[in-house]
């Protein structure tokens, strides 16, 4: 867990402000999105994002590690189960962060932080594909090269013979 930045906190210490950012997080796993100021969505989601990575890995060493911030047995599991072979295929940014109007009370500047559930878009995956493919076909190439300059070499030594 990334620590406390220095400066003003979003609660009174750094304990505090932990958790703050745990239940924010927990928030945002039972309910996929949740409204906020900008202030506390900036802050959970280096945190979200590091807990979904856990997640995805899915070994007991990262669950016990998320339950060491969640404190939640059943957070745990829907992070685990439900939300992270959502995620499989994407390598990151799994929030979004959306500005709302401000607050009308005290005219806190609000924003709304979800997660980003929609699969990655065809387009990503053909260019993975892509360059999977060109990586392949260089290592083929490289092969065929080596091979060849071999052989070149066996005719000389034989010409020489």
């Amino acid at each position: 867990m990334p620590r406390p930045a220095k400066g003003p906190r979003l609660g009174g210490s750094p304990a505090n402000e932990r958790l703050i950012i745990a239940n924010l997080c927990k928030a945002l796993i039972h309910n996929e999105s949740i409204v906020t100021t900008e202030a506390k969505a900036k802050r959970v989601r280096p945190h979200i994002e590091k807990l979904i990575t856990k997640a995805k890995k899915g070994d007991t060493h990262n669950r016990r590690l998320a339950l060491k911030v969640l404190r939640s047995r059943e957070t745990a599991y829907i992070l685990f189960e439900e939300l992270a072979p959502k995620f499989a295929n994407r390598e990151g940014g799994y929030t979004r962060i959306v500005k709302l109007p401000n607050r009308k009370g005290d005219n806190a500047p609000m924003a709304e932080i979800s997660l980003v559930l929609e699969p990655v878009s065809p387009k990503q995956a053909v260019v993975k594909e892509a360059e999977k493919a060109t990586e392949k076909a260089a290592a083929t190439e490289a092969e065929v090269e080596e091979t060849t300059v071999e052989a070149t070499e066996a005719e000389e030594t034989t010409d020489e013979n």
